[in-house]
């Protein structure tokens, strides 16, 4: 990279400003911000109105800007921008993981193509750099799995359900008012955020690209007083989850679902707005990952990390997928999960191996058993259609 980095930044929302006001606190000439290209040419700003313009193209053909640096919440958009500055030679942070997990291969691929590097370590956890550790410090094939807690908006309202007896609704508000969550939530709660972050993660982690529409995600948008209280008998917590996980030599799986999590887990006592992250390997057992995952200052100062590491001329070498032995995506897997269902058409859908405990009543009815995680993702779309709730519920 040249001496100093110079932004063109597409975006300035939650993590645009938190970069902005991140690189005002940094002392070190290293990166500066150019030029700003946002969709509202009269908003009030923070920054001087000279820094911004409706038109990317002030953006592309500025011949000082050498790093496009977008954190749009817009996926296609987004992805006509970082396409457009790898064709062009500019090497790229962006901080869209829907966009990510639906492009990756191709966005592979013309990384190769052009010369040109995207990084993205600030798409997956924050502040946590998952990314670039499992892409340095675990590039071998001693990995078993990487599970956490990768959405600080739907845990941060978890955590006020579970240690102040808030009500959902009530600790939604908050996360909305704080800027944690978005006016429309689904992103967060339903477990999309998650799922995307997941299937980036897994590129890093074992080399397998899985596209998010196979797999399954389930979120606590219909999470009841219920289901905590179960949990709460159980002496577990729920956590919204994702994992992957090695299943042979060849296979892995990898889901999003609540978790009953037990007391003697790493993510059980992560609470807030945190994102946590265990990562279980062969002879080193396991690995806790622990940072903010939502916020303005936490999230731009993971794009400055990723910045930073493209002044040093990283890059992602992708080593997991030249591994000569090819991990494959299986839904064939025996999961234990908790079902609360209403009736017994909604408890039909779920063709259950064994069921180890139900309970029954006018108000409340649920079972506990196993079930292959291919029989769930056939009936995927319906669970969504149903006044029902689901977890996975570990053996300790």
């Amino acid at each position: 990279m040249e001496n100093k980095i110079t932004i063109g930044l597409f975006g300035f929302g939650t993590v645009g400003q938190g970069l902005a006001g991140v690189l005002q606190r940094v002392e070190n000439n290293k990166a500066e911000i150019k030029r700003i290209c946002v969709k509202n040419a009269d908003k009030p700003r923070t920054l001087p109105q000279e820094f911004f313009t409706v038109n990317p193209d002030d953006i592309f053909n500025d011949s000082k800007i050498n790093l496009i640096v977008e954190v749009i919440d817009d996926d296609k958009a987004a992805y006509g921008i970082v396409t457009k500055a790898l064709n062009k030679g500019l090497s790229v942070v962006s901080g869209n993981k829907k966009m990510l997990a639906y492009h990756l291969p191709e966005l592979i691929e013309l990384q190769q193509k052009t010369g040109a590097a995207l990084l993205y370590d600030a798409s997956a956890c924050g502040s946590i750099p998952v990314i670039r550790n499992l892409e340095e410090y675990y590039d071998n094939d001693l990995l078993i799995s990487v599970k956490g807690i990768l959405n600080g908006s739907s845990n941060f309202i978890l955590s006020k359900i579970f240690n102040e007896n808030m009500r959902y609704d009530t600790a939604l508000k908050m996360a909305q008012d704080l800027g944690f969550a978005e006016s429309n939530p689904s992103f967060d709660v339903d477990g999309f955020d998650s799922l995307f972050k997941l299937v980036i993660i897994t590129v890093h982690a074992f080399g397998e690209y899985v596209n998010p529409d196979k797999l399954l995600n389930f979120g606590i948008s219909n999470m009841s007083e219920n289901d905590i209280r179960f949990a709460i008998e159980k002496s577990r917590r729920i956590k919204l989850v994702g994992q992957v996980e090695k299943l042979s030599n060849d296979q892995i799986t990898l889901f999003v679902l609540p978790q009953l999590i037990s007391k003697d887990k790493y993510i059980y006592s992560v609470e807030d707005e945190f994102n946590g992250v265990v990562i279980k390997g062969e002879f080193y057992y396991k690995q806790f990952m622990f940072g903010q995952g939502a916020g303005s200052k936490p999230t731009g100062s993971a794009v400055l990390s990723d910045i930073t590491a493209r002044y040093h001329n990283y890059r992602y070498e992708y080593k997991k997928r030249n591994r000569i032995r090819k991990f494959h995506y299986t839904e064939d897997h025996i999961i234990r999960i908790y079902l609360r269902y209403e009736n017994e058409d909604d408890l039909s859908l779920f063709n259950f191996q064994q069921i180890t405990e139900r309970y029954a009543s006018d108000s409340y009815k649920y079972v506990v058993g196993n079930i292959n995680l291919k029989d769930i993702i056939k009936i995927k779309d319906e669970l969504h259609k149903r006044n029902l709730f689901l977890a996975a519920y570990p053996h300790n």
